[in-house]
């Protein structure tokens, strides 16, 4: 797959939570389970702990950032999030994590051809290193 620009740096690999709609981290997931607690969104009930979280853009609320980084401080985060359209407010969230915690999420934009072809349960491995990062897709099992 092309390459993809890097908000926040590191490297995952894990299978694909697919997201048609945004997602806001504030009310929309719950910190101790990484549940998508938002009622309104059409996964409600997903679980993104250890997933890569595939969505269009995040979705609303400042206050994001900080919901993003305790997930990422209690494990419950995602492993790594690809999105269609950059969020500085998820990113953010992954770069505070990163220096209080060390633990290093990746964040990508990548173009609509590549998140397009990422399908629920694939395999996605992002190694976001520098200013670009090389994503992988494998189809699921």
């Amino acid at each position: 797959m092309p390459d993809a620009r890097v908000l926040s740096p590191g490297r995952a690999d894990a299978p694909a939570l697919v997201l048609d709609e945004p997602l806001s981290f504030w009310g929309g997931v719950e910190t101790a389970t990484g549940r998508v607690a938002d009622v309104h969104h059409p996964r409600h009930g997903a679980v993104v702990t250890g997933r890569v979280l595939v969505m269009p853009a995040g979705r609303g609320s400042s206050s994001s950032s900080s919901v993003l980084a305790e997930t990422i401080r209690l494990g419950t985060g995602p492993a790594a999030i690809v999105l269609a359209e950059p969020d500085p407010i998820l990113a953010l969230g992954a770069t505070v994590a990163h220096e209080l915690y060390g633990t290093a999420v990746p964040i990508v934009v990548v173009d609509a051809s590549t998140f397009e072809a990422i399908r629920e349960g694939d395999r996605v491995r992002v190694d976001a290193v520098g200013a670009r990062a090389d994503v992988e897709v494998r189809p699921g099992t």
